[in-house]
């Protein structure tokens, strides 16, 4: 359908913990494929619903070149000692840090059909699922940043040319 804008840093919809999708109806398909065509930019390997604007539970991944949705997610499971690793959003161009995620993720959604389906992931998978996640609650990347990374990420948020208050 299309490839949506990202909202930035700043945009109340990115605080805001996302509502239900009803599955089974137009507006819903037309925010998949909107998430699939966005997804699909080179260099992304996740976008939620409300990083385009829209305040519905589904995100889409594109890691390794497997592309998928899901809809109305939960986090069924984490597992493995956390560890660092180099995160990034695209609410938030330009910033990239340290950040500790589960090597091992489990969610469990449905499709525009109705369908249940688990989404199992290692590695770059499962932080793109703990992600996506965060941004479904409302919460962005930094704000799980240890606080050394943090103070640095706040400071060069304000600095950034797209950041503006």
């Amino acid at each position: 359908m299309a490839v949506r804008a990202i909202r930035l840093f700043g945009d109340p919809i990115l605080k805001s913990p996302t509502e239900p999708a009803e599955v089974t109806t137009e507006r819903t398909a037309q925010l998949v494929a909107d998430l699939l065509d966005t997804v699909k930019l080179p260099g992304r390997a996740g976008v939620a619903a409300n990083q385009i604007g829209v305040g519905l539970s589904a995100f889409s991944y594109n890691i390794e070149g497997v592309v998928g949705y899901l809809l109305n997610p939960n986090l069924v499971r984490v597992w493995g000692e956390p560890e660092e690793m180099s995160e990034g959003c695209l609410s938030v161009p330009g910033l990239t840090y340290p950040r500790l995620r589960h090597p091992f993720a489990l969610v469990r959604g449905v499709t525009l059909d109705g369908d249940v389906v688990d989404v199992e992931g290692e590695g770059l998978m499962a932080q793109a699922i703990q992600h996506e996640m965060d941004h479904l609650r409302g919460v962005l990347y930094f704000e799980g940043l240890a606080p050394e990374h943090k103070k640095h990420a706040l400071s060069a948020l304000r600095e950034s040319e797209w950041f503006a208050l």
